[in-house]
């Protein structure tokens, strides 16, 4: 075990990454590898084979760069999450790969949602059109599609290439394929409906269950020795969530880069009736309920791109609380913690500065990441373990310092974040458990506490809930939550 080594892969929208990490969470050897993208309107296309080409240029560098080539111990893929091709029985893709945001398969969507519903509502989702069985189904009815070709999800074309054969897949990307995640089963009574036939869908595994090994032609190519196991994935966001160390029930991660996403560990399933919280299932049969703002970054951005952020950020640590209530969208529409595709960007009061104005910016990303946390307690959600942090905007110390003042709780900051190590970690947890696995690999670099109460904050806070409610977006079951939290 001393010198084992794991390979994680992140396969996203702009890149390739492979990174190499010993048992100890080490990171040996990292390579990345870009990615070109095909967009027309609400397309949005790649070709699956500059996947494979990318991905055997960064296994092949970071293969020659580690000394420990014969004790590789697994690999694991993660990927976007909705994006899918269909290819044939050797892996050779029938379709260009529609992405994850594809968004052309609008009719069928709302096929897709009536012929599910009930099954949908237990989940707590509405299929969306870029979600995979919209698509699957606008593939079908739009290509001459051969009775022995197969979905893929895009890691699932990876593993195929590495192994030489199709491999099962795994649930956390089948969950917007209409996997059942409770019965743990396709729902054939749906799939008929729609006229999707069984045969052409993978057989589901879940996470971190060996489901093939590398084989002689991947092995040339490569680098990778012949025989490495090949453990299913998940998606990038629950990666990325594994990264962080949030694989403990009542956990949590935040990550702030264009939006705001926040991923979560629960014992039981989530039921949400606005269906704004969406569960995937983890290793230990636990469930990672989350959701995403469409607050974040891209607010900042959007408002002070020709600004001196560093300049910013440091007059703002001193600033907030802030008596402007700024609610921060950079483009129309919320999806959580509440839905409203009318929702649009609003600030109550003038700032006197650009100062306070960005200030108050970063006081109303934190605060609708309490809310949230007040909609996942609402839930009955346990949030009392760990929190960690990431994405771009923590190293903004301003806003890490005021999330930590508006939460009331610790902050944890992991040394790694990236999708890739968390399929290390994942494929590492083989040997032992996930808990195990990411308590011996992660790392964390720093820790923020509250500086300041959240009492000093609970007016602008109450006006901001006040504002949403009135005018017609926050429901009264959260808005009711939100003021429980001020107690």
């Amino acid at each position: 075990m001393s010198d084992a080594v794991y390979l994680g892969i992140d396969l996203g929208t702009q890149s390739v990454r492979v990174m190499a990490v010993n048992q100890d969470g080490v990171v040996l050897q990292t390579s990345t590898q870009p990615l070109m993208s095909q967009r027309d309107g609400v397309r949005h296309e790649q070709d699956p084979e500059a996947w494979w080409t990318a991905t055997v240029m960064s296994l092949r560098d970071v293969m020659t760069r580690i000394q420990t080539r014969t004790d590789i111990q697994g690999i694991a893929v993660d990927a976007t999450s909705g994006t899918i091709l269909l290819m044939d029985a050797k892996a050779r893709p029938l379709t260009r790969a529609l992405m994850y945001d594809d968004g052309r398969a609008i009719v069928e969507a709302k096929e897709v949602n009536e012929a599910g519903e009930s099954l949908w509502k237990q989940l707590s989702y509405r299929m969306q059109p870029s979600w995979a069985l919209p698509k699957v189904l606008w593939l079908l009815r739009h290509t001459d599609v051969p009775t022995s070709a197969h979905l893929a999800h895009q890691n699932d074309f990876l593993n195929a290439r590495l192994a030489g054969r199709l491999l099962a897949t795994d649930s956390s990307h089948s969950l917007k394929t209409g996997y059942d995640l409770i019965r743990k089963a396709w729902p054939e009574a749906i799939l008929d409906l729609l006229r999707v036939p069984l045969s052409l869908l993978p057989q589901v595994v879940e996470p971190g269950t060996k489901i093939g090994e590398v084989g002689a032609m991947a092995a040339k190519e490569t680098g990778v020795p012949m025989g490495v196991p090949i453990f299913s994935g998940m998606t990038d966001g629950c990666a990325a969530q594994i990264a962080s160390g949030a694989t403990e029930a009542g956990s949590w991660n935040t990550v702030i880069g264009t939006t705001l996403v926040v991923k979560g560990v629960t014992r039981d399933l989530l039921y949400d009736p606005a269906g704004v919280v969406y569960s995937h299932r983890s290793v230990d049969d636990c469930w990672l309920p989350g959701g995403a703002s469409s607050t974040g970054a891209s607010a900042i951005a959007s408002q002070f791109s020709n600004s001196d952020l560093n300049k910013l950020n440091h007059a703002a640590l001193g600033m907030t609380p802030t008596p402007v209530v700024v609610y921060p969208l950079a483009s129309k529409g919320e999806r959580f913690p509440f839905a409203a595709p009318e929702a649009v960007a609003f600030a109550l009061g003038d700032a006197a500065s650009i100062e306070e104005r960005y200030a108050s910016v970063l006081q109303g990303i934190a605060m609708v990441e309490r809310l949230s946390f007040d909609l996942l307690k609402q839930l009955e959600a346990p949030t009392g373990g760990r929190l960690t942090i990431s994405g771009g905007a923590v190293k903004s110390e301003a806003l890490n310092q005021i999330r930590a003042n508006i939460l009331g709780r610790e902050l944890s900051i992991p040394e790694i974040t990236e999708g890739a190590f968390g399929m290390a970690i994942l494929a590492a947890a083989a040997r032992s458990s996930l808990k195990e696995a990411t308590n011996r690999m992660v790392r964390i670099r720093r820790t923020i506490m509250p500086q300041r109460p959240f009492v000093e904050y609970a007016e602008q806070y109450t006006a901001l809930i006040d504002e949403l409610y009135s005018r017609g977006w926050l429901p009264e079951a959260l808005r009711s939550a939100a003021y429980a939290g001020l107690e």
